[in-house]
């Protein structure tokens, strides 16, 4: 934009990709290929901020990461909760 002589300021890019971003992504989504029939679930324990936490992570066979789930205490409940979610979704 400053080659065609238009000053802009960080403060409007800043607004353009708050009001603009969302819909961006969702058409990006919308154009994403439907993920793979086979994927996992895998299950890391990690630290963060310095609390034990366990990660879930739903991955297509193609790497695609479909959804992830951070708790604190390993539930089961929950990581079946996850999965009727993705099954629902796809």
């Amino acid at each position: 934009m400053a080659a065609r002589g238009v000053d802009v300021s960080y403060e409007t890019i800043r607004c353009w990709t708050i009001k603009l971003g969302p819909l961006i992504a969702k058409r990006l989504r919308k154009k994403r290929w439907p993920p793979t029939p086979r994927w996992h679930l895998d299950e890391v324990v990690c630290n963060t901020g310095g609390k034990r936490m366990f990660l879930w992570c739903a991955v297509d066979d193609e790497g695609e990461v479909l959804e992830v789930l951070v708790q604190r205490r390993r539930d089961t409940e929950d990581a079946l909760k996850l999965l009727r979610r993705l099954l629902h979704n796809q």
